[in-house]
């Protein structure tokens, strides 16, 4: 051992012991609680309330919140949901008292073994030890997510199964050396439920009103205390006291499906002990069913990143270049073509694929006095489009979006691949609440998007058109319908690279031919490919903020400088 990491504040507690201590303490104010009582249905109801059905009757509640543990995913398909978690079994080892463990005069810390990926702490005075196998090694239970929960099983443990773990046990051994002398007098192996990236999925539920969870806690009851907290407070209040975007049920949708959700489960039981890099990619479960329609055609042309179910070129390869994913802490592989990608877009003319855009059409009697309400900025007039942002109930940020009004009381939305539902759900609750005459159409997977930035940008797309699309006519912040080589696109004068440039929405199965009329336009200004590693990097350097690095919901406008958005007196 060459040196170690001491927390004075880790420490283990007894699950039963401390459930028992919150129940109590919530009796005391006034909660009710029935137990053991099985949930047998749900019902929502027209005013947002519902109705839990349970064999002593039915509860009325204004709101429900999920916290069913592995029986989560039963609980959400009650009401259509499937909630991408999975249950894994995870085996730990009690000993036999150890003679230089019971002549301590205070407790062992909780040791943890990165490299032997195993934990290790004193149970009365014996040791407790628990490992996380190798992804090929660790267990699944499979059935549970077809078939559901088996009836009746609570605090049932699995079989055990020594073998699975044997090689941590003996790194145990080499670490700790009484190990090897101790008796193994109890083996346990228990269900914890897996999300497909080990956070817990905590917060308000897009698409169902008045649903929230609390699931899917791999660590499992570390979480408890601060998720109860900011969890009511988010209930009463309009929002956590700190942001919990990490920890957002509508990170995951449709796409999550139960072989992806198996797939990443797997893979980060297996990595919960590796070595985490900047800018880490893993590859279990992809691609997912959404990939853009430049998929096919980009693939091997470059190194993909995986943003919330899509798959979107970070940086592209020429002859020479080292391919494919290399993690480091240093410069890697991307470095010397991600800059080579910044220069094409400063000097020439660059095209990026931005399909993972989260995409919303808006439109009805009342959309702008919705729009008015939700965004800190003025609604744009038909044929402009407005940097805009919701506000939290405390003025934070809780999202950036673009929006632009394409006919009159027709809106279009968009917002950051990651952000779509988390942005979605707002709009939406805020439409119910105030009983908005709108209809809004989620087009994020049936619409593609290009983004054509530098110099030549101009230059290469007026090869395509009859439209004047030069400044006098086609101003920045304006958008428009028009034809590009006989293809209909929405065309917006803006570049997150904050070069001359537009974004060009389209339906998705058009997305080739757009795409290769493009290139073959901009060969003689030598256009050129280029991915989402130079994108940041260009922004960056022209000051534009992204939501969830300089600006979220721990944020308020001024802060972010974003001040020049928010019309205080319209």
């Amino acid at each position: 051992v060459l040196a170690g990491l001491y927390n004075p504040g880790d420490g283990h507690i007894d699950p039963y012991s401390l459930t028992m201590a919150l129940a109590a303490g919530a009796r005391k104010y006034g909660a009710q609680l029935n137990y053991p009582v099985q949930v047998t249905n749900l019902n929502s109801r027209s005013d947002g309330t519902w109705e839990v059905e349970t064999p002593l009757g039915i509860i009325q509640a204004k709101r429900i919140v999920n916290t069913a543990g592995f029986w989560a995913r039963d609980i959400g398909k009650m009401i259509g949901l499937q909630h991408p978690l999975i249950p894994v079994h995870h085996q730990y080892v009690v000993t036999s008292t150890i003679p230089e463990v019971k002549a301590l005069k205070t407790e062992l810390p909780v040791i943890r073994d990165l490299e032997g990926s195993y934990y290790l702490r004193q149970e009365r005075d014996g040791l407790l030890f628990g490992p996380y196998e190798s992804e090929e090694k660790m267990k699944l239970q499979d059935s549970w997510v077809t078939n559901g929960v088996p009836p009746g099983f609570g605090k049932e443990l699995f079989e055990s199964d020594l073998d699975r773990i044997m090689e941590h046990i003996e790194a145990a051994m080499e670490m700790v050396p009484v190990l090897k002398k101790a008796d193994i007098v109890n083996t346990i192996a228990g269900p914890i439920t897996y999300s497909p990236d080990i956070l817990p999925m905590v917060g308000p539920h897009q698409g169902v009103r008045n649903y929230w969870v609390a699931i899917g806690f791999g660590y499992g009851i570390i979480h408890a205390g601060g998720i109860g907290k900011y969890l009511s407070d988010w209930i009463l209040e309009g929002e956590p006291l700190f942001d919990l975007i990490e920890l957002d049920p509508n990170r995951y949708g449709k796409w999550t499906t139960t072989e992806y959700t198996a797939a990443k489960a797997r893979e980060s039981y297996g990595f919960n002990n590796i070595v985490g890099y900047p800018k880490e990619e893993r590859f279990a479960g992809r691609p997912t069913e959404r990939t853009s329609g430049l998929y096919d055609l980009l693939k091997s042309k470059c190194s993909m990143g995986f943003h919330a179910g899509w798959e979107q070129p970070h940086w592209f390869y020429k002859p020479g270049d080292e391919t494919g994913y290399k993690p480091s802490f240093r410069r890697t592989n991307w470095f010397d073509p991600v800059g080579r990608e910044y220069k094409q877009v400063m000097e020439k003319v660059g095209v990026i694929d931005l399909s993972p855009f989260g995409k919303f059409k808006v439109k009805g009697t009342d959309s702008v006095k919705l729009l008015d309400h939700l965004f800190a900025n003025v609604v744009p007039k038909v044929g402009s489009t407005n940097i805009s942002h919701m506000l939290t109930p405390r003025g934070k940020v809780y999202a950036e979006l673009t929006v632009s009004q394409l006919y009159p009381r027709e809106f279009m939305l968009v917002t950051g691949s990651g952000s779509e539902l988390h942005d979605l759900r707002w709009i939406e609750d805020k439409v119910m609440r105030g009983g908005y005459k709108v209809e809004i159409e989620n087009m994020t997977d049936e619409m593609g998007v290009l983004g054509v930035a530098g110099p030549y940008a101009r230059q290469v797309l007026q090869k395509l058109t009859n439209e004047d699309l030069s400044d006098g006519s086609f101003k920045f912040l304006q958008s428009r319908h028009l034809k590009l080589s006989d293809i209909t696109v929405t065309a917006i004068r803006i570049s997150y690279t904050g070069e001359l440039g537009w974004e060009l929405y389209h339906r998705k199965e058009d997305s080739v031919a757009l795409y290769s009329a493009i290139m073959e336009a901009g060969q003689k200004e030598g256009i050129d490919n280029f991915g989402t590693y130079a994108l940041n990097a260009l922004r960056l350097e022209k000051g534009f903020r992204a939501w969830g690095a300089e600006m979220n919901c721990d944020t308020n406008p001024l802060e972010a400088g974003l001040e020049y958005f928010v019309k205080i007196n319209k």
